[in-house]
């Protein structure tokens, strides 16, 4: 497809010349309006024509005004007889403003438009008193003012709907880059496409996204592999030494105590490669959420852990299975660490005027979190007070954040009255989810 030699690929061309159509096309109705309305010129005219009739009739001899009064319609008046002026915009300045050029500065003019509409001049210049020249009704029909007022209303509106839709042609590509942003933020992989319709600037932006884009995702395989590569290698001593402990036969505190810190280290590095392995890969399918919370729950319930289960219906959701599965699993563990008693795991379905969301709370009776570390134990490796964050490596939360983000969702905690924690994750459900 080729781009049309009266379209430029420059963005600054393309938006200079845009705005000239739109004050063009505007200029083109306002013309139009006045060919359509050439009686204003028409009232110049006849304006003119009394002037020269009034003109007329002072410099003729006395003797023969009465004559020329009757042929133009004229009519000698008393000053006291003459009627209060009515305001005909634009009629009434024009008739003003042509008297007192022809006829002198200090005419006085006063317009009807009752039966029988007609025109009162004086003339100090010319001659004394008041003179009625009789007007055709058309020059001060009072509608012609609404008439103008609503072709200039008109052309205002059609001039902002064509700038408007000037400016959303020029705004697409904007809007482009924020969606590809958003869903790159979201963990998918985005690339904006770069064709001839795309503007010149527009392009090296399209062409500098696409390799950010290219680089963030190098660097996250390039780190995913090293990392992958180090939890191998650590994984092989620490598996033999829990094997030389075994085999050791030794039942004493000394020989439990490396064993335990062999697993503390083999789940430090399953953090690890969960941190790093986000799932932002996986694909999405439906799931019914759930049935996913139960089998999740199922194996600690199992080995006698006191959990309880509050699930309300709910419409099956489009999610990363394993991921939410690695989320739940997290926020359980953590709970079951600092809370063995009253856990509680509970999903329903919020709605609210604009939009409706899930959320799954993970609720415990542990000792909670100082208030200053609610928002800071998201960060990777912190681990916020002794109290909850004396273990782990300090990701276990930083995962769950980055799960629900790339849901489109948000995690939130807060301390339970009489001590514990909530910790509540919300995903948003698509408006054809709800029916």
């Amino acid at each position: 497809m080729k781009t049309s030699l009266l379209y430029p690929q420059s963005f600054f061309a393309r938006t200079l010349w845009m705005v000239l159509l739109a004050v063009l096309f505007s200029k083109a109705l306002t013309l139009i309006y006045l060919m359509l309305n050439e009686d204003v010129l028409v009232d110049r005219q006849y304006s003119h024509g009394a002037a020269l009739t009034l003109r007329a009739y002072w410099a003729s001899p006395a003797s023969e005004r009465a004559a020329i009064a009757k042929a133009a319609g004229l009519q000698l008046v008393a000053e006291d007889d003459v009627p209060v002026g009515e305001q005909h915009w634009p009629y009434s300045d024009i008739f003003s403003e042509q008297m007192r050029a022809e006829l002198g500065g200090d005419t006085q003019v006063r317009i009807r438009a009752q039966t029988p509409p007609s025109l009162w001049v004086n003339a100090p210049s010319l001659g004394p008193g008041w003179i009625r020249v009789p007007l055709y009704p058309h020059p001060l029909r009072g509608q012609r003012v609404w008439n103008l007022v609503a072709w200039f209303l008109g052309i205002g509106l059609l001039s902002t709907a064509a700038a408007w839709i000037f400016v959303r042609q020029l705004s697409a590509p904007l809007k482009r880059l924020v969606i590809a942003a958003r869903l790159f933020g979201q963990g998918r992989s985005v690339r904006l496409p770069v064709d001839v319709d795309t503007a010149s600037e527009m392009a090296e932006v399209y062409r500098a996204f696409n390799q950010m884009t290219d680089d963030v995702e190098q660097a996250g395989r390039e780190r995913e592999l090293m990392l992958a590569g180090v939890s191998h290698d650590l994984r092989t001593p620490l598996t033999r030494l829990r094997l030389s402990l075994e085999l050791l036969d030794s039942d004493n505190d000394l020989t439990n105590d490396m064993v335990r810190d062999i697993e503390d280290m083999n789940a430090i590095l399953d953090q690890f490669l969960a941190f790093i392995r986000d799932g932002r890969d996986e694909p999405m399918e439906a799931c019914d959420l759930n049935e996913l919370i139960s089998s999740v729950v199922a194996p600690y319930i199992q080995q006698g852990r006191p959990i309880r289960l509050c699930l309300e219906e709910m419409p099956s959701l489009e999610l990363r299975r394993v991921s939410i599965k690695r989320m739940l699993v997290n926020l359980l563990e953590n709970a079951l660490r600092y809370g063995e008693q009253g856990i509680e795991v509970a999903a329903s379905v919020v709605r609210d005027e604009h939009s409706a969301h899930v959320a799954i709370s993970v609720l415990d009776r542990g000792p909670g979190l100082d208030p200053e570390d609610l928002q800071r134990i998201f960060n990777p490796f912190y681990r916020g007070d002794q109290a909850r964050g004396g273990q782990g490596a300090g990701l276990g939360l930083a995962i769950v954040q980055r799960i629900a983000a790339q849901h489109g969702g948000k995690v939130e905690l807060q301390n339970r009255a009489g001590g514990g924690l909530d910790a509540t994750v919300c995903l948003p459900i698509a408006v054809h989810e709800l029916h």
